[in-house]
């Protein structure tokens, strides 16, 4: 079996589209058919449905592609091994991650990973949707959220801290809160799906629904609409310090914490082996989010842990 055939097959998989799949392996469309119909030749079974309008993984195909995946990891792994670790990872590597937290940290942070490892070529897809990994072709993800049960493993790259703010012009107008029962009487700027803010309190967890003034998928642009002074809203750390700083929103209900158990999380599909492209950018990234402390102190001042 040709690992370079299973290589198009993975991206074809992901694209639906066997030219630009081969477009991006530098394959003709006549080349990146004949490679594939070799594939399947091989595995004596036929891996997708060509029409003229799209292309399709067959029940077959579907089977094939996450031990697809895992082939070329493998081959990676190996490849690395033979050279005692001297061999750079190399390839592409197709990352998803949140817009946000992708915009403001992984972005700039790109410049020395790839500095550092010459031989990589990244793809970055920005979204705040959770992905399907498989289905997307991708070699890892960033969450910003809490992870629930998955077949993906997950490394925890750095703890959240979330905390509720808005802009000196809206709490002049409307008052600041001294409660968190005070917020039913405020409009609020939230994020889908986070419209219930939980709190601790000595008396036990306060659980208290806001009313929407705004709702976005977007953690920047809830953000923004809290600088520009629509309402409260719960932003993470990472995202907002430097408004704070700039005094551009200020803390609300500081004294009531936020019941949270977000973190930054790199996923990737289970396998015995990982990648060393996977590996590099994992650790690369990890060390970048281990002075995460920053957000926090850049908020509380660093007199502060």
């Amino acid at each position: 079996m040709n690992l370079d055939h299973v290589r198009l097959f993975i991206r074809i998989a992901a694209l639906n589209n066997i030219s630009i799949a081969g477009k991006e392996l530098g394959l003709s469309p006549a080349v990146s058919s004949a490679h594939i119909g070799k594939l399947e030749a091989d595995l004596g079974v036929r891996l997708i449905h060509r029409t003229t309008r799209r292309v399709s993984l067959t029940e077959e195909g579907k089977a094939f592609q996450p031990h697809a995946l895992e082939l070329v990891d493998s081959a990676e792994m190996a490849r690395a091994s033979v050279g005692a670790g001297l061999i750079n990872p190399q390839g592409k590597l197709r990352v998803a991650a949140p817009a946000s937290l992708g915009r403001l940290h992984l972005i700039p942070a790109l410049t020395n990973f790839l500095k550092k490892y010459p031989d990589l070529q990244v793809d970055i897809y920005l979204n705040d949707s959770v992905t399907d990994m498989v289905e997307g072709g991708f070699d890892i993800a960033i969450r910003d959220a809490e992870l629930h049960d998955s077949s993906l493993i997950a490394r925890k790259l750095a703890p959240v801290t979330r905390v509720l703010c808005a802009s000196p012009s809206y709490l002049l107008k409307q008052g600041e809160p001294k409660t968190p029962e005070d917020l039913i009487n405020h409009c609020c700027v939230n994020l889908v799906g986070l419209e219930t803010w939980n709190f601790d309190s000595p008396s036990g967890p306060i659980s208290i629904k806001t009313h929407n003034k705004l709702r976005t998928d977007n953690g920047e642009a809830a953000r923004d609409a809290a600088v520009n002074g629509l309402g409260i809203t719960l932003c993470s750390t990472w995202c907002c310090y430097k408004e704070i700083q700039h005094g551009d929103l200020v803390l609300v209900l500081e004294n009531y914490k936020l019941i949270s158990k977000t973190a930054i999380w790199a996923v990737y599909p289970s396998s015995r082996l990982l990648a060393p492209k996977v590996r590099a950018f994992i650790d690369y990234f990890a060390e970048y989010f281990s002075e995460s402390d920053y957000w926090d102190k850049g908020i509380y001042g660093a007199s502060q842990s």
